[in-house]
């Protein structure tokens, strides 16, 4: 896709937001995550929750013709994965409205998000993404990331294994 612009989000943008990440975890987590917590997810509670977190740490949405069709968080601190030390910051999150997958939207997303880390002098980043979920893991690997550790996390009373990609920025 052409004309994609990487922005801060905005207030405006936490609906659509949402919306791609309610998309994305029924298409991606399909068959990797229970169908009943997929089926039950509350987009009002997510808006609400959206819009008292969206100004913490970092934030960015991808935009073309006017319209959200991606997003991603980042933190520039080591606050969720304190067990490997010399990590300085973490890729929280990135969806793509799951239609325009593999039209470059979540690389630009990423490549904003390692550019900024460098602009802060980072050396090391990390992110998580659940074990099964191998499209995402080929996109991960593709980005330059190396799988260096494995964790169960907890999901509505579920435990799901993830792996932690890591980046030398």
């Amino acid at each position: 896709m052409e004309n994609i612009i990487i922005r801060s989000i905005e207030e405006k943008d936490i609906p659509r937001v949402v919306d791609i990440q309610i998309d994305g975890w029924k298409t991606a987590y399909k068959g990797i995550i229970d169908d009943s917590i997929l089926n039950s997810m509350n987009r009002d509670k997510k808006i609400e929750k959206r819009n008292k977190d969206y100004k913490d740490n970092g934030f960015i949405v991808a935009e073309s013709d006017k319209e959200v069709v991606g997003f991603c968080r980042y933190i520039d601190s080591n606050k969720f994965t304190q067990d490997i030390l010399d990590i300085d910051c973490e890729l929280l999150a990135l969806y793509v409205k799951p239609e325009l997958k593999y039209n470059g939207i979540g690389t630009k997303l990423f490549q904003f998000v390692i550019d900024e880390f460098k602009s802060k002098n980072k050396t090391k980043m990390i992110l998580w993404c659940l074990k099964d979920n191998d499209p995402s893991k080929e996109f991960y690997k593709k980005m330059g990331g190396e799988i260096i550790k494995e964790r169960v996390i907890e999901i509505e009373k579920q435990n799901y294994w993830e792996v932690g990609f890591v980046y030398n920025i």
